[in-house]
């Protein structure tokens, strides 16, 4: 496995923890259909929270975050919506929210995170 997806997905079991620890259930990890991958499907309360991790050893390339632009926001949003038809049960009466997680650092174990609610 190269370096980058190591990094990636050590990214995502922080993420992932970060999200239980601060009250979310983890619903879903790295769901795919023709459109495209969530990286997390989480809820809490009335929300249905589709999060993209960004992982990165550093920021000589600019922030995670500038990696989610307008493009990949409304591909999240298609994916959301497509989730939430795949999984009626728990998406009924739910909101859904599209958030962000960043980790930066060598270690995502001990890296910085940051996580963005609503993006854009």
């Amino acid at each position: 496995m190269a370096r980058k997806d190591e990094l990636g997905r050590a990214g995502e079991e922080r993420a992932a923890a970060h999200l239980t620890r601060c009250g979310y259930a983890i619903l879903d990890r790295n769901w795919r259909c023709a459109d495209g991958e969530i990286d997390i499907v989480a809820a809490k309360g009335d929300r249905l929270v589709i999060v993209e991790v960004k992982t990165r050893s550093g920021i000589a390339y600019g922030h995670p975050f500038a990696a989610i632009d307008e493009r990949k926001l409304a591909r999240l949003w298609r994916l959301a919506l497509a989730w939430a038809r795949a999984h009626p049960d728990d998406a009924r009466s739910r909101r859904i929210r599209v958030d962000g997680i960043a980790i930066i650092g060598g270690d995502p174990a001990t890296g910085a995170i940051e996580h963005l609610e609503r993006l854009r």
